[in-house]
Order: C-alpha cells, then sequence, then structure tokens
C-alpha cells in the first residue's frame, strides 16, 4: 500500500445523523414531514419555516467516520446505533404514548439522552478551543512523566511496567516520536497529536462508557406542556440548565452539577427531565403556563442552527432573529464538506512522517 493511500469501502455510511430519524419522527406532523427554522440563511426570501423528511436534517458528510487500518471505518456511527438509538426506540415509544416504562427503559432513555447531549457539532465546536489550548501542555506534563519513569528505572535497573491499557486508545490520534540529539548518543522524545477528531471521537467514548453513568443514579421522569403548548427540539436538542429566576439562569449546566435541570424533548408533549440532586415531579405533570413559556424559549436560545418543531411557531421567528448572510452559509458548508477529509491528512501525516 502506497504511503498516505486511504481504501474507500463503499457500503459504509456517508450520512451521519447527529439527531437520528428515530428521535426526529416523534416530531413529525400529518405528512411525516418536520418544520425547520434555520437560524443562518442565506437571502431574506428564504421562508421563516420550511418542511422537511426526518431523513434530510441533521447530518453531515463523515461526521464519524475515521481510519481503521487505512481504510475508513463506520464503527462509531453504528455505534451510536446499536448502543443508543436502537435500544431508546421503545422506551420513546412507551414514553410518548403514556406506557409505563421498566427500570431497562428508563435506562435506555437516559443513555439516549447522554449520547445526544455530546454527540453534536455544537459540542464539538465548544469542546475544540479548549483541546488546543490545553492538549500541548497536557502532552508535555505525559512526557515528562514517562522520561521521569525512564530515568528511574535505568537508576535502579527495573523494568518499566505497563499499565493498564485504554480500550479507547486506538481512537486517539497521537504519535511518540524518538530523535536523535546532533552531537550526542541521547534520543529526544516528542510527544505529538492532532486535536480534532480522533480527539473528539474518543471523548464520546470514554463520556458514554464512563462518565455517563452517574445520570442513571438520578432521579427521572416525563414532563408535559401546559395546555395547548407543544415542546419542539433542536439540532442540540439536551439542554442542561442552571435556573434561578426569568431573569437569572444560564446554559452552563452539567451532568455532575447539583442543581442542574438537563432536559430533552421527545415529542411536543412529553419532555424526559431531571434536575441534579432534586426529587423530581411525579410523571405525568404539566408546568404551568409561565413555566412552559419559559422553557420553549430556553430550549429555542439553546438550538445551534436550527429549531426543529411539528408546525411553524410564530413565537420562535421573534425570540431568534436569523442571521441573513450568504457568505456565513457557503464559508459553514464548505467547513463541514472539507471535514473529513482535512481531518484524515491531518492523521496520515502525523502517522506516517
Amino acid at each position: 500500500m502506497k504511503k498516505g493511500l486511504i481504501v474507500h469501502n463503499p457500503i459504509i455510511r456517508r450520512k451521519n445523523h447527529y439527531v437520528p430519524e428515530v428521535y426526529l419522527k416523534n416530531f413529525a406532523d400529518a405528512n411525516g414531514n418536520v418544520w425547520v427554522y434555520r437560524l443562518s440563511v442565506e437571502h431574506s426570501n428564504v421562508p421563516a419555516w420550511r418542511p422537511h423528511s426526518p431523513a434530510g436534517i441533521a447530518y453531515h458528510s463523515h461526521l464519524y467516520t475515521r481510519l481503521a487500518a487505512g481504510a475508513e471505518s463506520d464503527e462509531i456511527e453504528q455505534w451510536f446505533e446499536r448502543e443508543f438509538e436502537t435500544p431508546a426506540k421503545e422506551a420513546i415509544d412507551r414514553a410518548i404514548n403514556d406506557e409505563r416504562l421498566s427500570p431497562a427503559h428508563w435506562r435506555d432513555l437516559i443513555r439516549f439522552a447522554a449520547a445526544q447531549d455530546v454527540r453534536t457539532p455544537a459540542r464539538l465546536l465548544e469542546r475544540l478551543p479548549e483541546w488546543q489550548k490545553t492538549t500541548e501542555p497536557l502532552l508535555n506534563e505525559v512526557l515528562r512523566g514517562v522520561v521521569e519513569r525512564l530515568e528511574v528505572a535505568n537508576r535502579t535497573g527495573v523494568p518499566l511496567q505497563p499499565g493498564p491499557p485504554d480500550p479507547n486508545s486506538e481512537l486517539l490520534p497521537i504519535r511518540l516520536r524518538r530523535d536523535p540529539i546532533p552531537g550526542t548518543d541521547m534520543t529526544g522524545l516528542r510527544l505529538e497529536a492532532v486535536v480534532g477528531r480522533g480527539m473528539w471521537l474518543y471523548t464520546l467514548r470514554h463520556l458514554l462508557t464512563k462518565t455517563a453513568n452517574m445520570l442513571l443514579e438520578y432521579r427521572w421522569t416525563i414532563v408535559c406542556p401546559f395546555g395547548d403548548l407543544r415542546w419542539f427540539t433542536s439540532d442540540d436538542p439536551v439542554v442542561k440548565l442552571n435556573y434561578n429566576s426569568q431573569s437569572d439562569y444560564n446554559l452552563g449546566g452539567s451532568w455532575g452539577q447539583t442543581g442542574s435541570e438537563i432536559l430533552l424533548p421527545l415529542s411536543p408533549t412529553h419532555m424526559l427531565y431531571t434536575q441534579v440532586g432534586e426529587r423530581p415531579p411525579k410523571r405525568g405533570w404539566a408546568f404551568p403556563e409561565r413555566e412552559t413559556i419559559m422553557l420553549r424559549r430556553i430550549i429555542g436560545k439553546h438550538a445551534h442552527r436550527m429549531i426543529i418543531a411539528s408546525a411553524p411557531t410564530a413565537d420562535i421567528v421573534e425570540l431568534r432573529t436569523r442571521t441573513v448572510s450568504s457568505q456565513v452559509v457557503r464559508s459553514e458548508r464548505e467547513q463541514w464538506e472539507k471535514w473529513h477529509d482535512e481531518q484524515t491528512r491531518a492523521e496520515q501525516e502525523l502517522m506516517s512522517s
């Protein structure tokens, strides 16, 4: 195989839905369409709301595709479907039909919510600046620890003992380089990594196989909106809310923060809900009108690039003013079109140079 060659597998899934069809279908109208309000449009003549098939939105090409043994792999996309989407379908159906939920159903709902919280482009773009800032210092710290252990082993004659293997380490695009130091018989060590897709996929695996288990310990419920009001959702559907009043709240809650409210609309009339450290209301409880309106506004504000509803919603148009710019729309589209090739090239250059 030539250096840098990608082996294309024609059967892998190119369209990677970061909000699954199985979820979006619960917000479909009588024609099977969901209504989408995009927050960035090319020109002012674009209608505020447009109907779309659930299969035609909330995806990017090769969002989770990675290189494995020189070939493209959709392992992560299949893992999401197998471990989170398919198990949750029955649980969501039962929840929105007000049927009994077993402990296993609740577990599937909670795990689905965890996956939806971390797998979206919104979450990736939120984390990238942090990784770009912290990766180099972290790698240097790790490398210093390795050097110290090598020096101790060399001094004492006691060989290094390997630590426990990381089951997800194959996802990290990281390489240890050994560079001879000119004029000496010594070798320098350099640890390098690509900040991007591989780091994100590694983080997803770690969060959803380990950290997310804390969510299973919380008390969850299904809550409803007031009267004829309806929930909608978005391309970033899990909201983590710190709320004190209508003028004092933020969307910076977290899985482990006492008092944070975690919510995921499941349908226009049902929402998965918990408040960390608190006993939730009884299943089927409806928020009062004022709180329902407030939560609808918060869900709308939390959207990344689109709001998704079972019918056009006038108050959202008033709440989230669209950005009208063909340049912004084109730039973002091109960014995602180049995502897979750019990430693949960077990983190949790291591992082959």
